[in-house]
């Protein structure tokens, strides 16, 4: 059985439109991967987003421990995926921490449809593609979705 993780982006979605694609592609569980789980956004702050998806009969987690730090945050923004992806994984996944929060939730998504969550809505330039890599190396198979 191969096992499938989901990622999006929610840049230029409004709230429903995401739990939409989530119901869509069958996913059971929001892994918000977001080191600060606030948004300027309606609707997608921590409280209300989980709210609103456990409405939708959609689980919630908050992966605060793979989040970008704040250079990495702000390297994203600047378009600099390359030096995003080096902070990321630097002063994330590749330190003692970062390695058991990904196997949490590798493991979390080998019994369920996972999502990670995060702004960008393009992957690539976003690090919830590293740690599809990283899942992919594990034998997930990765679905982008785009509501």
């Amino acid at each position: 059985m191969s096992k499938t993780l989901f990622t999006i982006g929610y840049e230029g979605l409004d709230p429903e439109r995401l739990r939409t694609a989530l119901r869509d592609a069958g996913v059971a569980v929001l892994a918000d991967v977001r080191a600060v789980a606030n948004s300027r956004k309606r609707g997608f702050s921590k409280g209300a987003l989980r709210a609103g998806l456990e409405e939708a009969g959609l689980g919630y987690a908050h992966l605060r421990a793979l989040g970008t730090p704040k250079a990495g945050r702000e390297a994203a923004r600047a378009h600099d995926a390359a030096l995003m992806r080096r902070i990321y994984c630097e002063e994330v996944l590749d330190t003692a921490d970062g390695g058991l929060a990904l196997d949490a939730l590798a493991e979390m998504a080998g019994t369920q449809a996972v999502c990670l969550l995060c702004f960008e809505r393009d992957p690539e330039r976003c690090h919830r593609r590293v740690l599809a890599e990283r899942l992919g190396a594990r034998g997930f198979a990765v679905v982008d979705l785009f509501g």
